[in-house]
């Protein structure tokens, strides 16, 4: 849990340095008490990469997703990742594009339509790494501030 923690707070500051009006930067997502149900959520894998000595690499964050029964959306079966980290030390190594394949054959293996994620405007860097993974954008989340 300390470095997936020591992730979360990279992450956190990433978002917070580039959208501070929206992310706080004295805190992490998840308190360690939300992130243990988290660890034995079936529903909701975690996929971390570590090296020899077991030192956290990188993880992503995974929810599945459904929409049974609905009006308008077909009935597929996607694999969100909420959160995908590398260390920022270990950036430029391929551990991120090794953690997305594997999610990617794991989505594949579960009988999954799709693999899903949102990225910050604000994180180029993220958007950049995701579109050489072969993603491409869905949907666009806009604003207007007031």
């Amino acid at each position: 849990m300390d470095g997936i923690n020591r992730l979360l707070c990279q992450v956190l500051m990433v978002h917070h340095r580039g959208r501070p009006d929206l992310f706080k930067g004295d805190t992490k997502k998840y308190t360690d008490e939300e992130l243990r149900t988290l660890i034995h959520d079936d529903t909701r894998p975690i996929f971390v990469g570590v090296d020899e000595k077991d030192s956290v690499l990188g993880y992503a964050f995974c929810v599945f997703q459904q929409h049974v029964d609905d009006n308008i959306l077909t009935d597929i079966r996607t694999l969100y990742i909420d959160d995908l980290c590398v260390d920022e030390r270990r950036r430029g190594q391929h551990i991120g594009k090794a953690l997305y394949e594997y999610v990617l054959d794991f989505a594949r293996r579960q009988g999954c339509y799709n693999v899903t994620l949102n990225v910050w405007a604000c994180n180029e860097g993220a958007r950049r790494f995701y579109e050489s993974c072969g993603l491409v954008p869905q949907k666009f989340g806009m604003e207007k501030r007031c």
